[in-house]
């Protein structure tokens, strides 16, 4: 079989016709480098001093972990002097970031939650980081949070990486979703999962059900829907 690394993933993916820009191409690659460095920080646990509460609250009132402010940190090193963004935002900070006047500026808005599940990572269970990525809209110099509010639809590349008992970096470039997983001895992530779907007779589904009572109608209703099984209108 033969071994696709992540670099080359997105070169073909390029060649085929996708919009995958060199920009993109790098700057997904960035994050994927970032994620290493944040999956080898998790790994360390104690050993690094990286566990319990930072004594600070992120932007949403939760308390922080040390793990997510250093993640933070290290998305936010390893991508603002790149070239290609135009700003970040992120779980971690109260408003936009932007990119310091001393590099330059790109085309592309970054937006990452750097260690989500982090109320895990006292009793190692796996966590991970979630990130999509924007086009800025046209004529934005210096990106305000309205600049980040896009539909979904909008995204240009959107992905996560699991840190469990393998890192695994799951990716979308507009062709589904395919996965990888980081060969540490290389250091590199090799694709080990070409297509990844929902099976349709699945019989399974995870939500987080302390937040029911936030649910808007239609979640709820589908959940509903769920919930009642062959019984009910989904069957």
């Amino acid at each position: 079989m033969r071994r696709v690394t992540l670099s080359q993933y997105l070169v073909e993916q390029a060649r085929a016709g996708l919009k995958v820009t060199s920009e993109l191409g790098l700057l997904i690659e960035v994050v994927a480098r970032a994620c290493k460095a944040i999956s080898s920080a998790v790994s360390k646990g104690a050993l690094a001093d990286a566990l319990g509460a930072a004594g600070t609250d992120n932007i949403q009132g939760e308390a922080q972990k040390k793990l997510d402010v250093i993640s933070n940190e290290i998305l936010v090193e390893a991508n603002e002097w790149g070239g290609y963004l135009a700003a970040m935002v992120s779980e971690e900070m109260e408003k936009p970031y932007q990119i310091p006047n001393r590099y330059p500026r790109g085309r592309y808005l970054l937006l990452f939650d750097p260690l989500d599940g982090s109320s895990n990572i006292d009793v190692n269970m796996s966590i991970g980081t979630i990130f999509s990525v924007l086009r800025c809209p046209d004529g934005v110099k210096e990106p305000d949070e309205k600049s980040f509010l896009q539909p979904g639809a909008k995204q240009v590349a959107a992905g996560f990486a699991v840190y469990g008992p393998s890192t695994m970096l799951v990716l979308t470039v507009g062709n589904g979703a395919v996965g990888f997983t980081l060969d540490r001895e290389l250091g590199t992530f090799v694709l080990t999962a070409e297509r990844i779907t929902i099976s349709e007779d699945t019989s399974e589904f995870a939500i987080n059900m302390s937040n029911m009572r936030n649910w808007g109608a239609p979640v709820k209703r589908y959940i509903d829907e769920c919930l009642a099984g062959k019984t009910g209108v989904r069957g």
